[in-house]
């Protein structure tokens, strides 16, 4: 009789490991229940809660082999990641510091220690980090962990060490090239910077933040068709965002491509409820570089009505008109207007030369 209960029990046994190989997790469980000796099973049977996405009822069996098994330190690591992972941090917190205080050596329950406590706001955060990267100066999450750090301290130079460590044991780490090009643009040093953006895209990690750090980087470097290229492709990530339209328009600008540049002004201008008056000004500019003065007239006195006291959309709308008229005194009469309403403008001298010029003009032509 004890053979056939033993039989029977391990084919129980075989029948629910075979469930579990194969991913029937629910079917798994149900039959891992029925076997006799729990303590053999609890494992699988927490991890096939976890596969189900059954979180506490994985936490209870943790529990539960933890307060036969308190000492068990591969399920014990295994319970603080759950935790950790459904945001009870105070309670992971607790169980890694019995996992530590059990070996201190490993570098692992530092790391996973240190994650937690960043969750608590726990500036002691970084000391765990710091531990586990003495204990294993590879650990590729701790050096990111610390780098970022540094980063954020402004602590450049100490940041690029610890980036540099981790590289030299994994050169294709994605994070710590993220922070490595992102170290190099805070710095202003746009070239290097590019070098690292790029070998991201080249491990295939695209994202609009990479394509507008390298868009802003190239232009800095007057590398305009390059800017456009990285600009156009942020915007796919994002094609009504009206302050990435307003840069490629400038971009556009910059490389003299104003019919470009009058398409992105004019489709930002569309998606925004209330236009500011520098955008219609951008607008207008690109106009008079295609020689649309009527156009940019029109766009102009938008500029003046989103914001009256503005001087500068008021002398580029003279400027424009003085472009579109052919009258000599109307041309004059706008720019003294204007310097009788501006008269502390940074355009008043600029206005009074044209006036000057105009009037010369009006006496040889009289000639």
């Amino acid at each position: 009789m004890i053979y056939f209960k033993t039989e029977a029990q391990s084919s129980v046994l075989h029948f629910a490991d075979s469930l579990y190989a194969h991913g029937n997790y629910s079917k798994a469980i149900e039959h891992f229940m029925k076997y006799n000796n729990q303590s053999k099973v609890y494992d699988k049977i927490a991890k096939s809660y976890i596969a189900i996405g059954n979180y506490d009822s994985a936490i209870l069996v943790y529990e539960k082999h933890l307060t036969n098994k308190p000492e068990d330190a591969i399920e014990k690591y295994n319970y603080g990641k759950l935790l950790y992972k459904t945001k009870r941090y105070d309670t992971a917190s607790k169980v890694f510091k019995e996992l530590i205080d059990l070996d201190t050596s490993n570098p692992n329950y530092q790391y996973e220690m240190g994650v937690t406590l960043v969750q608590l706001k726990d500036s002691t955060a970084l000391k765990c980090f710091l531990n586990a990267y003495e204990l294993d100066n590879t650990h590729q999450k701790a050096i990111f962990r610390i780098a970022k750090h540094y980063l954020k301290k402004g602590k450049n130079s100490l940041a690029d060490e610890y980036i540099n460590v981790g590289l030299s044991s994994y050169e294709n780490n994605k994070e710590l090239i993220s922070l490595k090009a992102q170290n190099y643009y805070l710095r202003k040093q746009y070239e290097k910077a590019i070098v690292w953006f790029e070998k991201l895209i080249s491990l295939n990690e695209s994202t609009q933040f990479i394509h507008e750090k390298l868009s802003y980087a190239y232009a800095r470097t007057i590398a305009y068709e390059k800017a456009i290229e990285h600009q156009v492709l942020a915007l796919k990530f994002q094609p009504k965002n009206t302050n990435n339209l307003f840069i490629l328009g400038r971009l556009y600008e910059r490389n003299l491509d104003f019919e470009n540049a009058e398409k992105c002004f004019r489709e930002a201008l569309e998606i925004l409820d209330e236009p500011l008056d520098q955008e219609y000004m951008q607008l207008g500019m690109v106009l008079n570089r295609q020689k649309k003065h009527k156009e940019a007239l029109e766009v102009y006195k938008k500029a003046v009505k989103e914001n009256v006291s503005n001087d500068q959309a008021h002398f580029f709308l003279v400027l424009t008109k003085d472009r579109y008229y052919k009258d000599f005194d109307t041309r004059i009469k706008l720019y003294e207007t204007f310097t009788e309403k501006f008269p502390k403008s940074v355009f008043v001298e600029m206005a009074n030369h044209r006036i000057s010029e105009l009037k010369k003009e009006k006496f040889l032509k009289m000639d």
